[in-house]
């Protein structure tokens, strides 16, 4: 008999959740007026749901395996090769952009700064729309570059910027030595199985399409190859692989990115003012408040596609949406809806609670109460981490341990500080120190130093 019972996730959802699923995809496609639309929901690592509404596609019918253009979720895949050479410790994020590309403009900006939209530059590169345009060679894109068109200063706000992820591809195909895609291929798209990715469209695919305002009537869109602009949103996919994206995603591949890479790409690097704190950007991922408190992701879009895909870590789900229309899909909107549809009809299951089975080294000596002044705190041991907080209230601090016997700040205000044990002559704890913040077990020690001790008395 085991600690934990388990009840395995099932492989799909009930009738009923499906049911609700469905009408709130089919309203979607309605309101949207998209020729066709489909969608999928993983959870815990496996695709649960799917399905579609509007058969308009010029191939067939919608199904998982209809490939649609992506737009840039593109850039995920970009931001995550060059988190790859990050890893491989060929680059670094702080670079400034003309120590990989001399003499292209915006060369003082630093690859963070591309990577979270906060470079300043302009959204799009000079010349023809590139996204109903024949793209060019990054030769011709880097001549037409002119910083001069800059519209913010470095790290000042927020401004997406499509010309900032051609400038990264191009950064990613140097270090490699072939092309931008040579490296989606063999460093993303191969190791994690999704076959049905490309680079141009493969049969069965959806034909893109603009919808007249008044009279309903469809247009082809032109779907061409977007060049040296094709980091920022060349991609087609499915809603089967780009499950198997939001999989990786959510639990990382060895041979792709860690897990914990991942996150730091989900951490808020740019935001502004107007969006508040509904939402933001990480590096290469779209962040939005929802589900369990934050999703992430991207949207994309191109003439005749719209897509989207992001992922709820807290409760292990995602979700995926194509269309083929130019416009009206709610690409942040419909996937939130569709996460939380799922979580109302069929709810995360947390894991059980498990009993410690022994202590890290040094871990123990730690638990219990400890005063910061007169406020008294509680530190304990969840199973992975030390958890603190004022008693009576929610833990607010954790600290992973280390090796040398310190513990690392994960959440909260010693987050990335350092916490260490401080001992007297005689070997015994007096007190924990972190960044000038001092514990002890009763109010104001004497034996600590002030902040801990006992102020000082004006005499």
């Amino acid at each position: 008999m085991t600690d934990q019972t388990t009840d395995p996730a099932p492989d799909r959802v009930s009738e009923q959740a499906a049911r609700h699923l469905r009408a709130l995809l089919a309203s979607e496609q309605v309101d949207a007026r998209v020729p066709s639309l489909v969608a999928g929901l993983v959870r815990d690592g496996a695709l649960v749901w799917s399905d579609a509404h509007g058969r308009r596609t010029g191939d067939g019918p919608p199904g998982v395996d209809t490939q649609y253009r992506i737009g840039s979720i593109t850039k995920t895949m970009t931001a995550v090769l060059v988190l790859q050479l990050r890893d491989e410790g060929l680059l670094d994020l702080g670079d400034r952009l003309d120590e990989h590309l001399p003499g292209v403009g915006y060369g003082d900006r630093t690859l963070r700064h591309l990577l979270s939209h906060a470079s300043g530059m302009q959204s799009e590169p000079a010349g023809p729309w590139w996204e109903r345009s024949p793209g060019g060679s990054f030769e011709e894109l880097a001549a037409a570059v002119d910083d001069s068109a800059a519209v913010f200063a470095p790290g000042a706000t927020h401004h997406y910027t499509n010309l900032a992820y051609g400038l990264l591809g191009e950064v990613v195909a140097r270090l490699r030595g072939g092309t931008w895609w040579d490296s989606v291929r063999s460093r993303i798209l191969e190791p994690l199985g999704m076959a049905r990715t490309s680079y141009l469209p493969e049969a069965p695919h959806a034909t893109g399409y603009s919808v007249h305002h008044f009279a309903n009537t469809l247009t082809e869109e032109p779907a061409h190859d977007t060049g040296a602009m094709a980091p920022a949103g060349q991609v087609w996919s499915t809603v089967t692989d780009l499950a198997t994206f939001a999989c990786f995603l959510l639990d990382g591949h060895p041979a792709v990115l860690d897990v914990s890479t991942l996150r730091e790409m989900a951490t808020p690097q740019s935001g502004t003012l107007t969006g508040g704190l509904s939402g933001g950007y990480g590096l290469g991922l779209r962040l939005l408040a929802g589900g369990a408190g934050t999703v992430s992701g991207h949207t994309g879009s191109m003439p005749g596609f719209l897509a989207a895909l992001f992922v709820d870590p807290v409760r292990r789900t995602g979700a995926v949406c194509l269309a083929n229309g130019t416009t009206g899909l709610r690409c942040e909107g419909l996937p939130v809806d569709l996460l939380d549809t799922l979580e109302r009809q069929e709810p995360t299951v947390v894991p059980a609670w498990v009993p410690s089975d022994r202590l890290p080294p040094g871990v123990e000596e730690v638990l219990g109460v400890w005063h910061w002044g007169n406020t008294a705190y509680g530190f304990c041991w969840d199973g992975t981490e030390v958890t603190a907080g004022a008693l009576g209230g929610t833990p607010t601090l954790r600290f992973r341990p280390r090796e040398d016997g310190t513990f690392l700040g994960t959440a909260g205000y010693h987050h990335g500080e350092t916490l260490r044990v401080v001992r007297g002559g005689d070997g015994a704890l007096t007190h924990l120190f972190c960044a000038t913040f001092v514990y002890t077990r009763t109010p104001y020690d004497p034996r600590a130093p002030i902040p801990g001790g006992v102020p000082a008395r004006p005499e």
